[in-house]
């Protein structure tokens, strides 16, 4: 059974069964002010902390829109000081995601831009629907750049040249194109976008969790190092699994030729 775990004015939680879909209902675009961030931030603190959840879908409630960034009238009403400790708290909060131990999942309904796209980056995987709109950082026509993680999480994704290319005239790409340079990982058709990533996060959920968040502190982490560390990181994660109580259960049951009853340590 479902559970609605926290609802706010911008966003909705709801838990079942080791998955929790975070709904964006900010208004028809999804354009956000700091109010939606705090709120954010609390339902990522949340999850964070909640051992059940082993993935994180996040979703619009909007029909057209992932989301469309900030909202324009709110940064320019503000005040530059301001602006930047908004974008700072941005990008903390987005950097709990990248850091969560569960896999967080963009699920691409409608138009993903500017602010929009960079939640999407900073979650492990990206899927989109076939014809859910456009995606990209138009942030240079503004004058500005994308800055809560648009210019570096893009870059490492797509590559420095790409990323370059993206930012500086400020295009935006179809579902197609986006999946042709890897900026989403997966293109579903429309109508099957969210039941298509839910069932993807269900398939990930039941697997060996302790391992697959795992993977993902060995990737996060060390693409931040030096190779040769990286790999000693890498080790020493592994280390931890050969352990585990998932690892010993995965063993045995290929040896005896059965499905494995996974317990998540």
């Amino acid at each position: 059974m479902t559970q609605v775990k926290l609802e706010t004015k911008t966003l909705t939680v709801k838990k079942e069964n080791g998955i929790a879909e975070v709904h964006m209902h900010v208004n028809k675009t999804n354009a956000y002010d700091l109010e939606y961030y705090k709120e954010l931030n609390t339902a990522i603190d949340d999850i964070r902390f909640d051992s059940d959840i082993k993935v994180v879908v996040l979703m619009s409630d909007m029909p057209k829109f992932f989301s469309a960034g900030a909202n324009i009238n709110f940064l320019k009403s503000a005040e530059p000081r301001f602006k930047t400790q908004f974008c700072l708290f941005c990008n903390e909060t987005l950097d709990k995601i990248a850091r969560s131990p569960q896999i967080w999942i963009a699920c691409l309904e409608g138009h993903t831009v500017g602010g929009g796209l960079e939640m999407a980056l900073a979650c492990d995987l990206r899927f989109m629907g076939d014809n859910a709109g456009k995606i990209g950082l138009p942030e240079v026509s503004l004058g500005v750049l994308a800055g809560t993680g648009g210019t570096q999480r893009l870059a490492r994704l797509v590559g420095h040249s790409k990323a370059l290319d993206l930012n500086i005239t400020g295009e935006t790409l179809t579902p197609q194109e986006a999946l042709k340079i890897q900026l989403v990982d997966r293109v579903f058709p429309q109508e099957e976008i969210r039941a298509k990533t839910l069932e993807y996060a269900r398939k990930v959920a039941d697997s060996a969790t302790y391992a697959t968040s795992n993977i993902k502190l060995s990737i996060m982490n060390g693409k931040e190092m030096p190779l040769n560390v990286a790999i000693r990181y890498e080790g020493e994660l592994q280390n931890l699994l050969f352990r585990s109580q998932d690892a010993k259960e995965g063993l045995s049951a290929f040896i005896e030729k059965r499905q494995p009853e996974w317990f998540g340590q």
